[in-house]
């Protein structure tokens, strides 16, 4: 049976380990292409410890971590220096930084339930919006699988949209590369209601 939870504290200590692999076994999959890096995965992970205005949300399958979506005021977390465009203040914005989740637990409202979890997190500090990132990637790009479908239509129908002009560049090592590149990122927003 599958179990959705905050983790927080010792729990979240616990569970490090297992949530780094998770997010390098997810994002290296088209679009992000991520080739990962456990010693950079838990200390990213370790902030969200760290800050105690984080979230941590985690789905099992019995024992077993199968997916997992952080989110944080944008103020608080490194990506937010990586953003330019026209947004309204970072105060007033809870970061979504990622949803990750096996391939084959897909399609059964987990997605919803994690940005549930984080869009209720952040109505209760008060905040007017939340935000994320997508990564963009050219329709021609070679590893783009066949019958890639981006997941803008689900973003659309939870209330987000591009904000326009508003994009961040992180860098990260692409499959079968050495060095860090650049990715383009397009943020999407949402008001909170």
């Amino acid at each position: 049976m599958l179990e959705v939870t905050r983790l927080t504290g010792e729990a979240l200590d616990a569970a490090l380990p297992e949530l780094a692999r998770l997010r390098i076994d997810v994002f290296r999959a088209f679009p992000y292409l991520y080739e990962g890096d456990l010693a950079y995965e838990a200390k990213y992970l370790r902030s969200y410890r760290q800050n105690q205005n984080a979230i941590l949300v985690a789905v099992r399958d019995g024992d077993r971590i199968v997916g997992a979506a952080t989110g944080m005021p944008l103020a608080d977390h490194a990506d937010a220096s990586e953003l330019t465009g026209p947004m309204p203040p970072v105060e007033k914005i809870f970061y979504c930084a990622e949803s990750v989740l096996l391939p084959e637990y897909r399609g059964h409202g987990l997605g919803h339930a994690f940005f549930d979890a984080r869009e209720a997190e952040a109505r209760r500090q008060g905040f007017d919006y939340t935000l994320f990132c997508g990564v963009v990637r050219s329709e021609d790009h070679p590893d783009r699988p066949e019958g890639y479908r981006p997941l803008d239509t689900f973003w659309r129908n939870r209330g987000y949209a591009k904000a326009e002009g508003v994009t961040a560049t992180f860098c990260w090592t692409d499959l079968g590369n050495r060095e860090e590149t650049p990715h383009l990122l397009q943020a999407w927003i949402r008001q909170l209601d």
